[in-house]
């Protein structure tokens, strides 16, 4: 869509992968900026800021004021004051409303910005969220500090070495980001109370493209079918079964969308049998076929008037991506 809700043609190849580009003078591989800047920022290096992208950098966007209107892996997203969203490399994310009617920050840093020690603690390589976050008044409190502090140094003229001043951003963008996982982890343990979704949510992260047998994942974690779907259907409302077919279900989107991969090579790519039981699972979960579900995102067709199921809702939490 563009910045006034009306459907935007993403084009033959579907949406657009967005490598990272480091803005003049930004310390390698992170960059702080106002939400409001992103569209000059975006021109700046040729692409439309309201098409839909699946970049290769992680996007972290914090809301002061204001709405924010956006769509993340294909669910649609409202973000109010203090909320905010992290979006992960291979997510499509696109902008819905005016970015100059908001108040926020952006920053954007690679995969290999943060150490090793830091991307495991924070769990930056792990399952996602893809609902803002709304903080409690304490996280939010020490997030918002964090933030400032960066901001700060990091517009703060070059009166640092290179090398030190990358360092100085890197320690406080690892700060913000273990802030920001121990929330979310504050948050999934409100919603879920149970070790055994937790657990679950990670296998079906790593292996939903080899099984979608909820047998095959109580086996590996040591727990029963009835135990899985009981703490799945606790922590977000629906049977194992539903939960991991969501995620099939959302990479088949993604890899439709994104790619141009026959409808064939994507049902191998996620583990079906043949084409016909891919094509089957596709139509019954959102009332079109794969070749629909691609011309439509496209540009080139309405959408059925079958049913569909979105995978998330504005502000809950679907299966991860």
């Amino acid at each position: 869509m563009d910045k006034n809700g009306q459907p935007r043609s993403t084009g033959r190849t579907g949406i657009a992968p967005a490598p990272y580009r480091a803005a003049a003078g930004a310390p390698p591989g992170a960059e702080v900026f106002d939400l409001s800047a992103l569209p000059r920022r975006a021109h700046g290096h040729g692409l439309d800021p309201y098409a839909a992208k699946r970049p290769a950098f992680h996007e972290l966007i914090a809301l002061r004021g204001g709405v924010l209107r956006c769509s993340l892996d294909f669910g649609a997203c409202e973000m109010a004051a203090g909320d905010w969203l992290w979006v992960r490399p291979g997510q499509v994310h696109q902008y819905d409303s005016d970015l100059a009617a908001a108040d926020g920050v952006v920053v954007l840093f690679t995969p290999g910005f943060l150490t090793p020690a830091t991307i495991e603690a924070a769990h930056v390589d792990q399952p996602v969220w893809r609902a803002p976050l709304a903080p409690a008044d304490t996280d939010a409190a020490a997030l918002d500090a964090v933030l400032g502090l960066l901001c700060s140094e990091y517009r703060r003229p070059a009166d640092l070495p290179l090398e030190i001043r990358i360092d100085v951003v890197r320690h406080l963008l690892s700060v913000l980001v273990l802030r920001l996982s121990h929330a979310q982890q504050e948050e999934d343990a409100t919603a879920s109370g149970n070790e055994a979704f937790r657990r679950l949510r990670r296998a079906v992260e790593r292996d939903f493209a080899r099984t979608h047998r909820v047998e095959d994942y109580a086996h590996a974690l040591g727990y029963s079918v009835r135990t899985l779907t009981r703490a799945t259907r606790a922590a977000v409302g629906s049977g194992a079964k539903a939960f991991i077919d969501d995620r099939v279900l959302l990479e088949a989107r993604r890899l439709l969308w994104h790619t141009d991969l026959p409808a064939t090579a994507v049902g191998d790519r996620l583990g079906f049998p043949d084409a016909t039981v891919f094509t089957r699972f596709f139509r019954r979960r959102t009332g079109e076929t794969p070749a629909a579900f691609r011309a439509r995102v496209r540009g080139r067709a309405p959408r059925p008037a079958g049913p569909d199921s979105p995978v998330q809702g504005s502000r809950g939490e679907g299966s991860q991506g």
